[in-house]
């Protein structure tokens, strides 16, 4: 599919340059296109942004420890996954990746629906003509909720099949062992802390985008380049910003039992205070930020991969209703 607006340059409209090394226009985005289109567009870029990155993101899982066992203790991302591959084996960056997939899909599809439809809502109530960074945060907030109720059992799946000398065997055998010790209720452990680090994260998220947009894509036309540099911007700093309440999060999923036998806890560690408390007796103010360089770098492009694909999808989608 030719995506390009045939003959027309960046500059040959309202005087806007195109972004280095481009010189074609790419038609504009959709105005009004369906909630099905942003479920859509939505699920198919949940499930990229979380399954590219993988690897990464068991990474930041295992640095984000703070008791590991000597043999899990990583100075960087790269040096994580050569020893991860050479001493448990090629798949080990890839347990849990099932079930990340299986929520990353109807999370992101009511995510982005979500704030597609409260943007504009939220917008037209506070009588704001054109882009507003007030309705962008609050819009980003309330998807968050959506898709932290679907994502929040899967993560604490995920991570603890990610976590060094993991006792699970696949992901139903974590989802059963689960069940079976702690309760369904362990599966919204975490909800609180999840939301409580989400809200700000994703308001940080789309504010950033948006107005990285702004200054990048003013005419808001579908333009791939724009997109990969403001998703990535975007998810860096967001990033970095909330990887103390991320930090806080892990732990409440993974139960980490050599670092709360270290502060004399016994059975289930609940609670944002809690965990708060406890990752500063263990690790003091730098324990708020082990795995900052990990998130940092799975963020940037997973939500340069989110926002370009989820864009896309949105652009082709509407293009080929008509």
């Amino acid at each position: 599919m030719e995506l390009r607006s045939p003959g027309l340059s960046m500059e040959a409209r309202d005087g806007v340059p195109a972004l280095p090394g481009e010189a074609d226009e790419y038609e504009s985005l959709p105005e009004g296109a369906s909630p099905l289109t942003h479920m859509m567009a939505g699920a198919v870029a949940g499930i990229l942004e979380h399954t590219v990155m993988y690897p990464v993101d068991s990474v930041k899982t295992r640095m984000q420890s703070l008791q590991p066992d000597p043999k899990a203790q990583y100075r960087g991302v790269m040096e994580a996954l050569k020893r991860m591959i050479r001493s448990e084996g090629l798949m080990t960056p890839l347990r849990g990746i099932n079930v990340t997939m299986l929520g990353a899909g109807p999370a992101h599809a009511m995510y982005f629906a979500c704030y597609e439809k409260m943007k504009t809502t939220i917008g037209g109530l506070i009588n704001h003509v054109g882009n507003s960074h007030v309705a962008n945060g609050v819009a980003g907030s309330l998807a968050t909720v959506l898709h932290d109720a679907v994502m929040n059992p899967a993560e604490v799946v995920k991570q603890r099949m990610q976590m060094y000398n993991s006792p699970y065997r696949s992901m139903l055998h974590c989802i059963r062992t689960i069940s079976r010790t702690e309760g369904a209720g362990a599966f919204y452990r975490s909800y609180s802390t999840q939301l409580f680090m989400n809200i700000p994260f994703q308001a940080i998220h789309f504010i950033t985008y948006e107005f990285t947009q702004e200054q990048l894509n003013p005419q808001r036309q579908y333009h791939p380049s724009s997109h990969i540099v403001s998703g990535a911007i975007a998810g860096a700093v967001a990033a970095a910003a909330t990887t103390p309440l991320d930090v806080c999060k892990t732990l409440l999923n993974t139960q980490e039992n050599m670092a709360l036998s270290s502060v004399n806890i016994s059975g289930h560690l609940s609670g944002m205070a809690n965990a708060i408390r406890t990752v500063y007796q263990i690790g003091g103010v730098a324990g708020y930020f082990k795995g900052v360089q990990a998130r940092v770098i799975y963020q940037m492009p997973s939500t340069a991969i989110a926002w370009s694909v989820y864009e896309f999808f949105k652009y082709f989608l509407s293009r080929n209703r008509h």
